[in-house]
């Protein structure tokens, strides 16, 4: 799967020239924090990967599973939980590429993998649990 395949992006470039849409998620993200980090502990303790990815974003995304819907919650963001391994089987982590990203995956008790994925691209952020 191409990473174009997952943005669905809306908007005529206008958006461009409002604040950096990583303010609102950082607000979004502080208030998610309880239930990013159970989830993620969730799918540590029940073998489900080691390595859990949050993946947030603000249209349509085929990617994980909706944990929390920004239309539920009346947030900026919405969050899919995904691992390691789904990204590796959609092509977004090369295989050949996984211990790189382990390398830079960080401890998942204390910070949360989140796969932003803006109109312009998308990337790897880790923030830390509060």
């Amino acid at each position: 799967m191409d990473i174009k395949d997952l943005l669905n992006p809306e908007g005529d470039g206008e958006e461009a020239k409002k604040e950096s849409p990583l303010k609102s998620l950082e607000s979004d993200l502080k208030f998610y924090n309880e239930s990013l980090k159970e989830v993620a502990v969730e799918i540590m303790v029940e073998g489900i990967s080691a390595y859990p990815i949050f993946v947030a974003h603000q249209h349509e995304v085929k990617l994980g599973e909706v944990i929390l819907d920004k239309n539920d919650l009346n947030t900026d963001w919405s969050i899919h939980a995904s691992t390691m391994e789904e990204f590796i089987e959609n092509g977004l982590i090369l295989p050949d590429k996984q211990d790189k990203f382990l390398k830079q995956y960080k401890d998942a008790y204390q910070f949360m993998c989140v796969f932003v994925i803006v109109p312009e691209g998308a990337n790897f952020v880790f923030f830390p649990y509060q």
